[in-house]
């Protein structure tokens, strides 16, 4: 059996009861670490913390692995237990149903735990779930990928009123350009988009665009380690929200949308003074 087990968005003790009892029944567990990190971060204390709350020892799966050498996963599924640990809920990410469908096909059976994840946990900021538009991904620009595909996402969403739920870029163990060139990978250091990143970004393609989908006086929330003790939510116009400092990772970003009376009500709690 594969488990697919959602860790929810803060710690080690956000796995439910049924989660950890499916991981102490495993053979091997394996911890997906491309997608989203859990707030303690993946350094070797953390790793530590999992495995004594888990009572297991957790083989970190980075994207090269889970992307290119899943069928070693899915053989050992095959013959044992094997878990397969996901932060948030397993099917936050397509690579997810991806890999159900990679087992299914091997005739592996495949049981699914869920948790909470940003596309729930977001309520917290008092907007209605339900007044959400189409979710988009922000990935980090560079000098020569600048693209802007979300652009026309967000205008849509916004000429229906409806919010925008932002997911930002993270960039962990991905190789270098040059190295992919020289065939001997070099990994970048781990990379986390900000808040404030994200907004300078947008507005530089409302600028090439000059859609009016929004600007620099929109209203927006800003979220940071959501789910966590210190989660951090701040309101308030894109411009104004370019100098908050939101700390460590990982962020989000929400454009808002046309507000219910109890919507606004809670965004006064949340607005930049």
């Amino acid at each position: 059996m594969l488990y697919i087990v959602g860790l929810g968005l803060g710690d080690e003790r956000d796995i439910t009861v049924r989660g950890l009892d499916a991981v102490r029944r495993c053979a091997k567990v394996y911890m997906e670490a491309y997608t989203s990190l859990l707030s303690l971060g993946l350094d070797p204390a953390s790793l530590t913390n999992l495995e004594k709350m888990y009572g297991k020892e957790i083989t970190v799966a980075d994207r090269e692995m889970v992307e290119e050498r899943a069928d070693q996963m899915l053989s050992e599924a095959a013959d044992a237990d094997v878990a397969f640990l996901v932060v948030g809920d397993p099917f936050g990410a397509t690579t997810h149903t991806d890999l159900v469908v990679r087992a299914k096909n091997m005739g592996v059976e495949v049981k699914v735990i869920h948790n909470a994840s940003v596309m729930n946990a977001i309520g917290v900021c008092g907007l209605q779930l339900y007044r959400y538009g189409e979710t988009i991904s922000i990935p980090f620009f560079t000098e020569t990928w600048r693209p802007d595909s979300f652009y026309e996402k967000i205008q849509n969403s916004r000429r229906l009123g409806l919010h925008t739920l932002c997911l930002l870029d993270i960039r962990v163990k991905e190789p270098t350009l040059e190295s992919l060139c020289r065939g001997k990978k070099v990994y970048e250091p781990a990379r986390f988009m900000t808040v404030n990143t994200a907004i300078s970004q947008l507005l530089e393609v409302e600028e090439l665009h000059g859609g009016s989908a929004y600007g620099p006086d929109s209203l927006c929330m800003g979220v940071a380690r959501l789910g966590s003790d210190d989660q951090k939510i701040v309101a308030g116009p894109m411009k104004k929200l370019l100098d908050v400092d939101f700390g460590p990772p990982l962020h989000c970003l929400i454009i808002v949308g046309e507000t219910h009376p109890v919507e606004q009500e809670m965004l006064e709690f949340y607005m930049i003074k």
